[in-house]
Parts: structure tokens; C-alpha cells; sequence
């Protein structure tokens, strides 16, 4: 065996080298090799790597105890952390259920909403109606709300088929229409799907605020949380906001449904939350529908990682951090110069279609044709080769197909919230060096 042989599997099958520390907003390998992390991983690392502070709150926690089950003790970390929450977001999301990550998160809100409805005595509303394309999860309840090909077909004979919508991408217009002429017809679609199940069976529609990894950070036109709000409302359908790309300051708001005030139900977080630290997550949602279940027995769900309280104290340590060293404006203010200068960049690269986001969530969408917006052939791979490219000039960027998985190419520029302007013009200056060969390659 090889000395740093590795035996791990992951989705894809190449190497890669192995990570030795990391600091700011940027890492070194084995070989000393340094990266510009412009994806914050998996757009998680919100706080940057090395915050010496969460090192002290793991060390004052693990003094205490690393585990207390929850359905033996409450521990301090994890009350502390859900009064924290409830204090930062929307007055009416005031009871807390953690989990370990987003999938679990969203899982979670999913069986939550359903048990609400079966415990009301209305336990025909059990369909889900979610956007394609989307991304919400890798378990099978949440794979079910994704519209993103690719991950799903494996399993579809498992899974529940539930309905879609499409997403509000007015570059690509799932309906062929143009904003604003269109009148949203993208978010109406949502009372004419409901109309079609029968409301009698619609449970709730499930959405991230601005789009995440399968649309690249899409943003929905001015008045279209108001229509899908309303339709929720007119058929007591619950609005389930999954926020775990988008919260803890990564779009210049602490919470992304700050931007239009979108009054969720249920609201599902993690990723930011930790940034990266430790696995942290948790849903949010009104005390009417908690009351509900828990006069009928309790929540008939939960992991036992849940509550954890060395999670819980890291994730009130990373909140101190976002407040204390203010990085959601940073995130806001770094966001728009980091836009504009992908914007300058677009102007030299016809291969950059649109350049899309809010705050530090941003991506860049590639074509083959600018005019006509034509995408690059699938087999082409045209944003994982400017992604390995990219790598090789020390940048880590996140390449995801913008049509369902199956077509298009977009990647995601969301750096650590704690970038500085001159960490934004090294991005930019190793970005325009991979953009360039991969103008010459591919176009």
C-alpha cells in the first residue's frame, strides 16, 4: 500500500491532493501549495478557516462534554444557540429543531409540515411541490424535491415523484417568456400546479430565496415571493424556505428572505451556520405548528447527533464572529466590488453569458454563443474545464450543468465572507489567467 494511499470513494474519480491547513481564505496542500478558496467549499465556509476564537469555544465545550443525548438532558450550547436564533430571524419562526446538515434539515421540515397536517386531521396534504432546476438534499425525501437530473435518475425508482415548477431564471426562462411582460408567470405557475393536485393534497412548496448550486445564483425578479406567498396562503399550503446555501450573511443579508421579507412557515439553515467547523443544522418554524405536533405526542422524528453540544457551541461562537467582525456587510460591500470586476471580466470573455448573485453568492454562466445564448455541448464540460483550470492556478471554484443537470455551465464564485479587496483582486487576477486558456480552449 502506498503511504498516502486513499481509500475513500466520492462522486468523482480523479485525484486530488491532500489538504494540510488553511487559514483566511486559503489553503495549502501537502506539497505547499497554495489555493484561493473561491467557493468557500461547498459555500459553507462563511467565517473563513482558522478563526481562533472557535478553536477556544471547542476547547472551553470539550472541557464540559462533547454529547448529552436530547432526549435525556438539554445542554446549555444548544438553549443558548436556539434563543440566539430566534432573536436574529423573523419573529414568528420561534421554535428550533437541530440537525447535522441540510439534507437532514430540510428532510426534517418535510416530516414536520406532513405531521402537522396528519395530526390536524388532514392527512390527504402530504404532496410537496418544489422548482426545477433545484437542489435540497441527497436523502430520498429531499432528492425528491431536487430538480437536478443527474443525482436523481439512480434512484428515481425509489423516490417519490412530486411536482415542479419552474425556477425564476429570467436568463433562461423555463416558460419562454420575458420579464417583465411575462407578469411572473414563473411563480403563478405555483397556484396552477396546486389546482392540479387538488389542494386538498398539497402540504407545502419548498424553495431556496436565491438559487444555489443547480441554477448558480439565481435571482428572483422583485414580486415573486409576493405571488408565491400569497398562493400558499389562499390554499393553506405551508412556504418552506430552504436557506441553508443562502444564510448567516453569504448574500449581504444576515437571512436571504431579508431582500424581499418573505414570510416563511418553516425555515431550514445549516451550512454558515458552523461554516464548516463542525456539522451544524436546524429548521425554524412558527410555535402553531410545533404546538400542533407536540399536543399529539411530539415530533415523531430526530437524529441523534441532534442538539450536539459541541455543535451548538461552535455555532453560537461562529454568530459571534459574523456580528463581531461585521461580515455581513463585508459580504455585501466585497460582493459588489467582486461583481463588478466579473462583470469587467465579462466584457473581455464573450464565453461569460451573465454574471448573477447577490453578496458573496455569485456565478458566472458560460455559453458558446453570447448572442443566442446557445450553450456549449454537454460533452464539452465547459465549466469543469474552467474549473480545472482554475485549480491549477490556485483558485477552487464550483462547476455545476445549468439546465437540469444536463446541459448549460455555470460555476460559483461565493469566497469566504471574510475576503478582503486585495484577496478580491488576486481572485479576479487568477480567475482572468484560467478564464484566458479556457477561452482558448474551448471557444
Amino acid at each position: 500500500m502506498e503511504p498516502n494511499e486513499s481509500y475513500n470513494f466520492y462522486i468523482a474519480n480523479k485525484s486530488i491532493p491532500t489538504a494540510d491547513y488553511a487559514r483566511g481564505i486559503r489553503i495549502w496542500d501537502k506539497d505547499g501549495k497554495e489555493y484561493i478558496d473561491g467557493c468557500s467549499g461547498a459555500v459553507i465556509c462563511n467565517i473563513g478557516y482558522g478563526q481562533e476564537k472557535v478553536v477556544e469555544a471547542m476547547k472551553a465545550q470539550a472541557e464540559k462534554t462533547f454529547f448529552a443525548y436530547r432526549l435525556h438532558f438539554e445542554n446549555q450550547p444548544a438553549i443558548d444557540l436556539s434563543r440566539k436564533l430566534v432573536e436574529l430571524t423573523a419573529s414568528h419562526l420561534n421554535r428550533v429543531f437541530f440537525v447535522s446538515g441540510g439534507s437532514e434539515a430540510v428532510e426534517s421540515a418535510m416530516k414536520l409540515c406532513r405531521q402537522y397536517f396528519y395530526d390536524r386531521g388532514e392527512g390527504s396534504r402530504q404532496i410537496f411541490i418544489s422548482r426545477t432546476p433545484s437542489y435540497h438534499g441527497c436523502t430520498l425525501g429531499t432528492l425528491s424535491l431536487t430538480g437536478y437530473a443527474p443525482l436523481e435518475a439512480p434512484f428515481r425508482p425509489m423516490m417519490k415523484a412530486y411536482p415542479k415548477i419552474p425556477a425564476p431564471n429570467c436568463y433562461r426562462c423555463g416558460l419562454n417568456l420575458t420579464y417583465p411582460d411575462c407578469g411572473i408567470q414563473c411563480a403563478k405557475e405555483l397556484e396552477k400546479t396546486i389546482l392540479e393536485q387538488g389542494p386538498e393534497n398539497v402540504a407545502a412548496f419548498v424553495a431556496e430565496p436565491i438559487g444555489g448550486a443547480s441554477t448558480g445564483a439565481v435571482v428572483p425578479p422583485d414580486g415573486y415571493f409576493d405571488i408565491i406567498r400569497e398562493t400558499c396562503t389562499k390554499f393553506g399550503v405551508l412556504l418552506i424556505l430552504d436557506e441553508v446555501m443562502t444564510g448567516f450573511g453569504r448574500t449581504g443579508k444576515l437571512f436571504a428572505y431579508e431582500h424581499w421579507d418573505v414570510e416563511a412557515d418553516i425555515m431550514c439553515l445549516s451550512k454558515g451556520m458552523a461554516s464548516g467547523y463542525v456539522p451544524l443544522g436546524a429548521i425554524m418554524a412558527r410555535k402553531e405548528l410545533v404546538s400542533v405536533v407536540m399536543e399529539h405526542g411530539g415530533f415523531k422524528h430526530g437524529f441523534t447527533y441532534a442538539g450536539n453540544p459541541m455543535a451548538c457551541a461552535i455555532g453560537l461562537q461562529v454568530l459571534d464572529i459574523i456580528e463581531e467582525q461585521g461580515l455581513v456587510d463585508n459580504a455585501k460591500v466585497m460582493g459588489d466590488l467582486l461583481k463588478a470586476e466579473l462583470e469587467a471580466l465579462a466584457k473581455k470573455y464573450p464565453m461569460i453569458g451573465q454574471v448573477r448573485g447577490k453578496g458573496l453568492l455569485l456565478a458566472l454562466e458560460l455559453v458558446k454563443n453570447p448572442e443566442t445564448k446557445e450553450p456549449f455541448p454537454a460533452s464539452v464540460d465547459a465549466a469543469q474545464v474552467l474549473t480545472d483550470i482554475a485549480f491549477d492556478e490556485g483558485l477552487v471554484i464550483y462547476p455545476r450543468k445549468t439546465l437540469n443537470g444536463l446541459e448549460g455551465d455555470h460555476v460559483l464564485i461565493s469566497p469566504p465572507l471574510v475576503i478582503t479587496e486585495p484577496d478580491v483582486k488576486e481572485l479576479i487576477n487568477r480567475l482572468h489567467k484560467a478564464l484566458k486558456e479556457a477561452d482558448r480552449r474551448l471557444v
